[in-house]
């Protein structure tokens, strides 16, 4: 039985969600230098466009496909087979297409890994690899019936499935292809701060639809998860810009940061939390992501739009919180601090997983993407910058 309201919704919630694809190429287009503002958003259309077209044809089918040794989906569902207008509660074709957009959109963070430096060529033979091979199992562990679910594992908007796997992601493919040309020797400023505001502004409107989105109805459940949302991020925001303003500057780059780090980690438990549990996770996430942007920063690793520090960090404490903070009164599962400690070891063991699956597979793909193709542009095109080399357009007037 269809609902309007809740299809409506969703529907509003789907747009919402794609929004923020463009909002993460503003976003790393603003922190990269200015030859190279066009390649970054173009990566972030082009690996939705991927995932689009992969989404339709098999991997919403092995994500959410029958059930195969809690590992991956079977068929049934290939080129749409059986997916139409019908549903319960939302056309069954509206549920594809609202997790359509989070896969787009996570393919799109893991660009983060190789701003300025990937052959386009070879990033979109990454892309449709690391779609199949990481996100869809993934999609189908936590949210199709495969073994996190049925290990009792809380995930309610893509902590796991869509933050720490690009986080780590991003962190295996930015060790495979190496520094950019003169990191470290020379300034790489971001060109264009504004800009990375508005792609935040983008991500933190379009994160309403991710996470309330995520309820399929316009109920109680959506509002708590909307409001959770807007106080994670928050408070998010303020400790990182304090934690900063403590050692220097409080910058307005580690302000919307650190809304983005409180917006990951609310993601996995905001169908789980109530409103003052997400001030102590946007807090603690803020802290911790920016330490771990230092962290990277003193180890000289070129993850220089921070996915790993923000998405996969962050990530990893928002799924766990969720087993620390989660209260039946919302989600109808306890956490740790009312009682359930085998919740968060739950929590714990999934994150671990997630992490150890992401980085290996990652690293693997790009191992063999990278011997069989080349993931680097030649040293010439980088110095000249990718939106001349690749695409044959410039910023410039």
């Amino acid at each position: 039985m269809i609902d309007s309201g809740a299809t409506a919704f969703v529907l509003i919630c789907t747009a919402m969600v794609m929004l923020m694809t463009p909002g993460v190429g503003l976003f790393y287009g603003g922190l990269v230098r200015r030859k190279n503002f066009i390649s970054m958003i173009a990566l972030a259309f082009i690996a939705f466009a991927v995932v689009a077209l992969q989404w339709v044809i098999f991997g919403y089918s092995l994500a959410f496909g029958s059930d195969i040794g809690g590992l991956i989906g079977n068929l049934d569902y290939v080129f749409l087979h059986g997916v139409g207008m019908d549903g319960d509660g939302i056309p069954d074709l509206l549920f594809m297409v609202f997790q359509l957009v989070f896969a787009g959109l996570t393919l799109a963070i893991v660009t983060s890994a190789v701003a300025e430096r990937v052959k386009l060529s070879s990033f979109i033979i990454f892309g449709l690899l690391w779609t199949t091979l990481v996100y869809d199992p993934l999609a189908h562990w936590a949210w199709g019936g495969g073994w996190a679910a049925q290990l009792g594992a809380l995930d309610f908007a893509g902590g796991t499935v869509v933050h720490i796997s690009s986080g780590f992601s991003a962190l295996a493919l930015a060790l495979v292809i190496g520094k950019r040309v003169g990191f470290g020797q020379y300034s790489m400023e971001p060109h264009n701060i504004p800009m990375t505001l508005l792609g935040g502004a983008l991500l933190w409107f379009g994160w309403f639809g991710f996470n309330a989105g995520s309820a399929l109805a316009a109920d109680g459940l959506a509002a708590n998860a909307f409001v959770v949302t807007i106080i994670a991020a928050a408070a998010g925001a303020l400790a990182w810009l304090f934690a900063a303003w403590i050692r220097g500057k409080p910058s307005s780059v580690g302000m919307i940061s650190g809304a983005l780090a409180g917006l990951v980690a609310i993601t996995p438990a905001a169908g789980f939390v109530d409103p003052m549990a997400s001030i102590a996770i946007g807090a603690v996430a803020g802290i911790i992501c920016y330490w771990a942007l230092l962290f990277r920063m003193r180890k000289g690793l070129d993850e220089s739009l921070d996915a790993w520090a923000v998405h996969g960090v962050g990530g990893f404490w928002g799924a766990l919180a969720t087993g620390i903070f989660a209260v039946a009164a919302v989600g109808g599962v306890d956490g740790l601090l009312y009682g359930n400690l085998g919740q968060f070891v739950i929590q714990l063991v999934d994150a671990a997983v997630v992490v150890l699956y992401a980085f290996v597979v990652t690293f693997v793909l790009a191992k063999v993407v990278d011997t069989a193709l080349g993931l680097r542009v030649s040293e010439e095109e980088e110095y000249v910058g990718l939106d001349i080399a690749q695409h044959g357009e410039s910023t410039q007037l």
